[in-house]
């Protein structure tokens, strides 16, 4: 079968502001790129489209036209909560066009919310819950779609919702990533700026879940099934961006790299003694390391660990990042350094509980510790997250369910400590200045410059684009509030789904839907 999996723009910014994201980070769609390769692997044809590629067009209907150009006989859309609007304008076109083509979603925003979603966008054929190589496959092949666990499709009038399939055990059975799909990779494509020393820069995930469940994060595609390549598949999958691509840096996405201790000391070993001449950057959880492990990733190439710590309130830690203590964030940092690493802090700026008091208090605390870099996201709730019935309730703040807006950039739930978003917007741009026009920070970075060429003759080939930027950044502030303010949601966007957490649970719910009773679990897969 010939399938096109799509990575769609969806909206990277804040209302009334151009789209600068990729000027600053252009990565490559990993897990598409994964599956294309497990497809072929199969026997079958794909293509990979990247809406935020060097070459795709401004507009859906363009983008929309290059996929189907591609001729597939199923188009596989990869969604997030901000892309996911961008994709059913994509499908929409598509299925207006060409009617025949099959369509389906996946990625964490479907397998959060499931079977309500079919009932809102009719364009959609099929829904892929959890890990999609083994149900986009079945597809692939023609298996009966009543037979295709991790699947939710129509049956008529009804929607129904298969069993979930055990977790894939062995990810080193994975082939590695088709990057030889994706256009322009990797010379257009770049890792964050100034978070590399080496070019060309690439990304690599090396592990599924987390063992641990932060109330933030979303765990329904992997739960706290903790799976992982091994140290040699690792090695081998970084020589081959080396040798192939001529990729010299890695930046690693796991949600936790070093959870598993022993890969962690083996793949140093392999990369100790064979060097590969690449440098990666990887993350690391508080208070779970060692001066030894620290030791061996800087032999190993790495530049720079990061660790999240989302907040320097002990109740909001309590509450959202439990077994971390400030304590332990500071001799981790201390650590860090000690080992000739960067180091570079992950926070959350507005979860429930938070106050201004709460901000400054963090704002402090990351300024106190000598951070190499910071990172401090804009808290949007996720459907399959732990915290998500208490945004939606009411009671711990107020929510705007604008899926577009969920991107991390946007304040879309306001606590009840903040009397508005324009407020938390203002502290937010207060601490970002603070941070990185301190004596500090602008040391460390002047002493690094000849390392950040490459970040900075990126910026310099983009001037004017930079330029633009900037002139946004600083216009009319209130106009920018206004426009805010007045953003209207997509007009087929619905609000309050409820999430298909259990078949048995949306069975009661919703009349319509046929429900498959579960399969049994083996061990803690599904």
């Amino acid at each position: 079968m010939r399938i096109t999996l799509v990575h769609p723009a969806g909206f990277n910014s804040v209302p009334g502001q151009p789209d600068f994201s990729v000027l600053a980070n252009r990565m490559s769609p990993t897990g598409i790129l994964s599956l294309a390769a497990w497809l072929d692997m199969h026997g079958h044809s794909t293509a990979v489209h990247d809406c935020l590629g060097p070459y795709a067009p401004p507009s859906i209907e363009e983008n929309a036209e290059l996929i189907l150009a591609s001729k597939p006989e199923l188009v596989g859309f990869s969604t997030t909560s901000s892309g996911y609007m961008d994709a059913v304008d994509l499908a929409s076109h598509i299925r207006k066009k060409q009617p025949q083509i099959k369509i389906a979603f996946g990625n964490v925003h479907v397998s959060s919310i499931g079977a309500p979603l079919l009932e809102h966008f009719p364009e959609i054929d099929y829904l892929c819950m959890g890990e999609g190589e083994d149900a986009m496959l079945d597809l692939a092949d023609g298996k009966p779609v009543n037979e295709i666990s991790n699947l939710v499709y129509r049956d008529g009038a009804r929607i129904v919702a298969n069993p979930r399939r055990p977790r894939i055990l062995n990810l080193d059975e994975l082939p590695f990533p088709a990057y030889e799909k994706l256009a322009g990779f990797p010379d257009a494509y770049h890792l964050p700026l100034f978070s590399y020393a080496k070019k060309h820069g690439a990304t690599m995930i090396t592990s599924r879940g987390c063992p641990y469940t932060c109330s933030f994060c979303d765990r329904t595609v992997f739960e706290r099934l903790y799976k992982f390549n091994s140290a040699q598949y690792i090695y081998d999958h970084m020589k081959h961006l080396r040798d192939k691509f001529g990729v010299h840096h890695i930046n690693i996405y796991d949600d936790l790299f070093t959870a598993q201790k022993k890969r962690v000391f083996d793949l140093c070993e392999l990369l100790i003694r064979n060097p590969l001449g690449m440098q990666f950057n990887c993350a690391i959880r508080t208070g779970h390391t060692s001066d030894e492990m620290l030791q061996q990733l800087k032999q190993a190439g790495a530049l720079m660990v990061s660790m999240g710590i989302e907040s320097a309130d002990p109740a909001m830690m309590e509450r959202h990042k439990a077994g971390v203590t400030l304590e332990a964030v500071k001799k981790t940092v201390e650590q860090i350094h000690h080992a000739g690493l960067r180091a570079k802090g992950l926070f959350i700026f507005g979860m429930p509980g938070e106050t201004p008091e709460t901000v400054k208090t963090t704002s402090d605390f990351i300024l106190s510790l000598d951070l190499d870099e910071m990172n401090m996201t804009k808290f949007s709730p996720l459907y399959g997250a732990p915290i998500w019935d208490e945004c939606v309730s009411g009671e711990e703040g107020h929510f705007i369910e604008d899926w577009r807006l969920m991107n991390c950039l946007n304040f879309v739930f306001l606590p009840k400590g903040f009397r508005s978003h324009e407020e938390m917007d203002a502290l937010y741009n207060w601490h970002i200045l603070r941070f990185y026009n301190s004596t500090q920070y602008r040391r460390t970075f002047a002493r690094r410059l000849w390392q950040h060429r490459w970040s900075l003759w990126h910026l310099i080939k983009n001037l004017p684009r930079v330029i633009q930027a900037k002139r946004y950044f600083s216009a009319n502030q209130q106009q920018l509030e206004s426009l805010k303010q007045n953003f209207p949601k997509h007009p087929r966007q619905p609000t309050n789904l409820m999430p298909l957490l259990g078949a048995e649970l949306y069975a009661e719910k919703v009349s319509t839907v046929k429900v498959i009773p579960p399969l049994l679990k083996v061990g803690v897969g599904r």
